[in-house]
C-alpha cells in the first residue's frame, strides 16, 4: 500500500507541530478516484475530522488516516521529501489513482473500465469524446454510454462495434458483446 518515507515523515511531524493542535494528523485520499481526472491529496486531519471507516497508519510519531474509498488506489503510492536549496519539495506518487492496477483475476467490470479509460478513451478524446462502462448484463454484455464529441455523432456505431467491441472481446474473457444506451438524438457537441 502507501509508504511514506522517513524524510516525508519528518517533514510532516515538523508541519504539524506548527499546528499547535493537540491529536492533529493526516489525511490521504483521492478526488474522482479511477478518473482520468483523479487527484492524490494530503490534508490536515483533527481528531473531530476522523472518519471511522479512515485506515490508520502509523508512521513512527506521524498517525495518517486514509480514505478506504481511496485505498485500492493507493496501491504503490508513495510520498516523499526532498531537501533542496529552496527548503524542500514533498511529493505524492500514486501510479494507480486514476485506474487500480487490474489483471486477469479482477473483477470484469474493472477489466473493461481500465481497457477503456486507458486504450479507448485516448482515442476518443482527440474528438472530445468518450465512454464508460454503465453495467454488465447477466449474459455478460457490457453495457456502454457515450459522452462528449461521440454523444450524437454519426460514426459511433461504426467506433462501438468495429473499435471498442473487437478491442474489449479479445482482451476480457467471458464478454459476449457491448451494446450502447447513449440518447443520440442529442447531437449539439457530436463530433462530424
Amino acid at each position: 500500500m502507501l509508504v511514506i518515507t522517513d524524510a516525508a515523515r519528518d517533514y510532516l511531524l515538523k508541519l504539524l507541530d506548527k499546528q499547535n493542535a493537540p491529536g492533529i494528523a493526516v489525511r490521504v485520499f483521492i478526488t474522482q478516484a479511477g478518473t482520468p481526472y483523479a487527484e492524490t491529496c494530503l490534508a490536515y486531519c483533527r481528531p473531530e475530522e476522523v472518519n471511522v471507516n479512515d485506515e490508520v497508519m502509523q508512521v513512527g510519531e506521524l498517525r495518517a488516516y486514509v480514505d478506504t474509498p481511496s485505498v485500492p488506489y493507493l496501491e504503490d503510492a508513495r510520498i516523499d521529501f526532498a531537501q533542496d536549496k529552496m527548503g524542500g519539495q514533498l511529493t505524492i506518487k500514486a501510479p494507480n489513482a486514476k485506474m487500480p492496477r487490474v489483471t486477469k483475476d479482477s473483477p470484469i467490470a474493472d477489466q473493461i473500465t481500465y481497457i477503456l479509460y486507458n486504450e479507448v478513451n485516448p482515442g476518443l478524446a482527440s474528438h472530445g469524446g468518450e465512454v464508460k462502462l454503465v453495467e454488465i448484463t447477466e449474459d455478460m454484455v457490457a453495457v456502454l454510454q457515450f459522452g462528449g464529441g461521440c454523444q450524437g455523432c454519426s460514426a459511433v456505431d461504426l467506433t462501438l462495434k468495429e473499435g471498442i467491441e473487437k478491442t474489449l472481446l479479445a482482451k476480457v474473457p467471458g464478454l459476449t458483446g457491448v451494446r450502447d444506451v447513449t440518447d443520440h438524438s442529442k447531437s449539439d457537441n457530436a463530433y462530424m
